[in-house]
């Protein structure tokens, strides 16, 4: 797949279509993970991503896949007929419940553990921030079925990471090819120095705040979900006023690839709108340096409902 290629339909974020012109939207840039690690940190300083092309095996992140919808074969997800690798949604609206508490389940498998603790991810983390790393036991698995109009609204990750380190890293991994239609992460551009100024803004206001509350996603001077705002192309012009670059970025990924932003670099999601009707599913976990301040609240098993 191509960056640069003509989208088969306008992406939409919850009810919002981003604006498909030049001045709105654009590509990723790919960096091929082969290069040596203080070259690609370079890039990511720059502009607050990196998207690693085949970094993870394409054949280990595959078969994770199989194992994950094959685990949902009596829950009714799946349509009927197919190899659960392809991850075809059945259009059952019914059964959130058991299919939240098989989420809960997974999450703690010992296999999904050695996903995200695969070499590549680790031995990549240790190189760039020079010394040994630590993993998140908070690690989030999302499924997203075809045509569900609710999406991750924009924000930065640092918003619900304020308990610990500034330096900490998020992985975002398809499991599975993920073409932009799909609706995979999308970032807006030059947004980390943006991410960072809020930042200080938010931590100027709320200095007052007790340091339980200060920390939270969702206070008075926070919106709810810890999201900046749904209105993703409305965010683009806000930016866009004031003077820096204010393109959407999306992507074709596949599997193999893995996305590593900043605490601060401000990102969202789309509506999955593949026409073979198969679900996205990705992982998101987060990664620094053992040695800084870790946020305790990611210190427990993720599940959908944990209020974080």
């Amino acid at each position: 797949m191509t960056a640069g290629r003509e989208l088969s339909r306008a992406l939409v974020s919850n009810g919002f279509t981003l604006a498909m012109t030049p001045e709105r939207f654009g590509w990723l840039a790919p960096s091929d993970a082969g290069r040596p690690v203080s070259a690609l940190w370079e890039q990511f300083a720059a502009q607050g991503y990196l998207w690693l092309r085949g970094i993870l095996d394409r054949a280990a992140v595959l078969e994770f896949r199989r194992r994950f919808f094959a685990a949902f074969a009596d829950a009714g997800l799946l349509a009927p007929g197919n190899d659960p690798t392809a991850g075809v949604y059945s259009d059952s609206r019914e059964g959130k419940a058991a299919v939240n508490r098989r989420l809960a389940e997974i999450v703690r498998w010992a296999r999904y553990e050695a996903f995200c603790l695969m070499a590549p991810i680790q031995d990549f983390y240790e190189a760039a921030l020079g010394g040994p790393v630590y993993l998140h036991k908070r690690k989030l698995l999302r499924m997203t079925v075809p045509d569900d109009p609710s999406c991750t609204g924009a924000h930065y990750d640092l918003t619900y990471l304020r308990g610990g380190t500034h330096r900490v890293y998020t992985s975002w991994i398809p499991i599975g090819d993920a073409p932009a239609e799909m609706g995979g992460l999308v970032y807006l551009e030059g947004s980390d120095a943006w991410g960072r100024a809020t930042e200080a803004e938010y931590a100027a206001r709320s200095a007052e705040l007790p340091p339980d509350e200060r920390i939270r996603a969702y206070n008075k001077y926070t919106a709810s979900g810890g999201w900046l705002t749904k209105d993703l192309p409305g965010l683009a012009d806000r930016l866009a006023a004031s003077g820096p670059p204010a393109r959407w970025l999306a992507a074709d990924y596949e599997a193999g690839d893995m996305m590593i932003h900043s605490a601060y670099m401000i990102h969202a999601a789309t509506v999955n709108e593949d026409p073979a009707n198969r679900m996205r599913l990705s992982t998101d976990i987060r990664y620094q340096l053992v040695t800084d301040p870790i946020d305790g609240r990611w210190g427990r098993d993720w599940s959908p409902d944990d209020g974080l």
